[in-house]
């Protein structure tokens, strides 16, 4: 309907019949939800945009947004030496240039949380792929310092050790670096100049329970994490408390020293058709969330979800596996959640993302769970990293890839369909999709005005189909590709698409 509508309505205001147009807007404003007032233009500057959620979204007609599973590349770093063990976890995957750095607790028995038989171990890659475990003779473990230990003897903090990369502007080389970790009510502070050699910050924690006025009965008994934010211009850090039900909190600062109080993450789902309502209200033991590192504006949670007392495995499949008997009466996965900054989490997505794989080892209690971080390993692809087989012989690190940008699509079927966005201002000169299509299917384009008419040169029937699959590439229509004109201005975007995925779509200027 939409897209029938609308090709009348451009038919007759490119023959210069105004009034005609007009009627037609009424139809379609009595079958339509009225689109955003033209003043509400979002400004995007040069931003990265991606469909994993419906922040620019208007209207949407034939076309799903859809969830892309990550793809499984394998093992890529077992946990079999002694000070590591089959609880290992709390993993955090840092790009430093050519150097992907790799942060894990090791623990080699249950029960122990927060105690001195907790360590932080190292591994390193230039890739991403391909890991090693240097011997860094930093600290001790059974006689011997030929080990991979960067912390260790720094209970409760080596329960949930989670280093950062510090991304703010001006910031000290001595502090490029930046970690916490803590459980119980207190979370500490740490420096490094390499990622390797910590100090604390000072003796008191950075956070502690007077810092949240948010129910809890338990405190940072997960993986916490910080990060700044160019988006927000102040650190942020994400921590777990529980309630009876595990849920995530955070708070902000602009030194990594001083933190304002708590507040609790809300999960928003918005369906398209009935608005932002509430998420289901489940258990979320790590969050892992991040700043997409293509467009930080938009956080990435890549979230650990636990069901308890879920159990799978019977005793017997249990003791097949070896598996710590306390440690197969629940079950977990991950979930997709982001974020823009603030109070809430967008659960767009309420299906899993990464589920269990074949076999009983997947079906424990507490495998599964993400590392910190998606990191770019090959020029099309990215990869996360997640704990799996955890309370096994057999506990390791596994790698999953994406393509670039690939978390979620507008996907469309052999039927087009058609989506058009919110009023936006950008900057730049050109228009770059990263997308999809069949040898059949086809992506076009046309640029309106914020009250949704569609500007001249800029067409649908102007814009050249777009066929292929490219990580990025420039829309153009039959007199070029130059939006130059109409940079600074309130704009729709009117996206028709026919067997196809559109991942993003980014306004910029090409390199000179």
């Amino acid at each position: 309907m939409i897209v029938v509508i609308d090709r009348l309505r451009r038919s007759l205001w490119t023959r210069g019949l105004p009034g005609l147009v007009t009627s037609i807007a009424f139809l379609v404003s009595q079958s339509l939800e009225a689109p955003a007032v033209a003043g509400e233009a979002t400004p995007i500057g040069s931003r990265r945009e991606l469909f994993v959620d419906r922040a620019l979204i208007d209207r949407i007609d034939g076309l799903r947004l859809q969830l892309h599973e990550p793809r499984d590349e394998g093992v890529v770093l077992r946990f079999d030496q002694p000070h590591e063990g089959p609880f290992a976890g709390y993993s955090t995957v840092i790009r430093d240039g050519d150097k992907y750095r790799l942060y894990y607790r090791g623990i080699s028995q249950a029960g122990l949380d927060g105690s001195e038989h907790e360590r932080t171990c190292y591994a390193e890659s230039s890739d991403g792929i391909q890991w090693i475990k240097p011997k860094l003779g930093l600290f001790e473990f059974q006689g011997s310092k030929q080990n991979n230990l960067v912390l260790a003897n720094a209970a409760p903090v080596t329960h949930n050790f989670c280093p950062m990369l510090d991304a703010r502007p001006g910031v000290p080389a001595s502090e490029r670096y930046k970690a916490i970790g803590g459980t119980g009510d207190k979370l500490f502070g740490y420096i490094s100049p390499d990622g390797i050699r910590w100090q604390r910050i000072r003796d008191e924690p950075l956070i502690s329970s007077k810092d949240v006025p948010v129910p809890h009965t338990h405190l940072f008994d997960s993986q916490n994490l910080a990060f700044w934010s160019e988006l927000e211009g102040a650190y942020v850090c994400y921590f777990r408390v529980w309630d009876g039900l595990r849920r995530i909190a955070r708070t902000t600062s602009t030194d990594f020293r001083s933190w304002t109080p708590a507040v609790l993450m809300r999960q928003v789902h918005d369906d398209g058709i009935h608005g932002k309502r509430p998420a289901p209200e489940e258990h979320i033991y790590t969050n892992q969330t991040s700043p997409y590192f293509r467009a930080p504006h938009i956080y990435v949670a890549i979230a650990a979800r636990f069901f308890e007392g879920r159990q799978v495995l019977t005793d017997d499949e249990a003791r097949a596996i070896h598996v710590d008997p306390a440690y197969f009466k629940d079950t977990s996965d991950a979930i997709l959640m982001t974020s823009r900054g603030g109070g809430s989490y967008d659960r767009t997505f309420l299906e899993g993302y990464i589920k269990p794989g074949i076999g009983a080892r997947n079906w424990v209690s507490r495998t599964n769970y993400p590392a910190l971080n998606i990191v770019q390993t090959g020029p099309h692809e990215m990869s996360l990293y997640v704990n799996q087989d955890y309370a096994q012989p057999t506990a390791h690190l596994r790698r999953y890839s994406l393509r670039l940008d690939g978390f979620a699509s507008v996907r469309a079927g052999a039927v087009a369909g058609e989506l058009i966005t919110k009023p936006m201002v950008f900057t730049g000169n050109r228009l770059g999709l990263n997308f999809a299509t069949s040898a059949g299917g086809s992506i076009r384009c046309e640029i309106q005005d914020a009250d949704g008419l569609p500007i001249p040169s800029f067409t649908l029937d102007a814009c050249r189909e777009q066929i292929g699959n490219e990580i990025e590439r420039t829309v153009s229509w039959r007199e070029g590709s130059n939006l130059s004109s109409l940079a600074g201005k309130s704009v729709r975007l009117r996206f028709v698409l026919r067997d196809a995925d559109l991942f993003a779509f980014r306004f910029s200027s090409p390199d000179p």
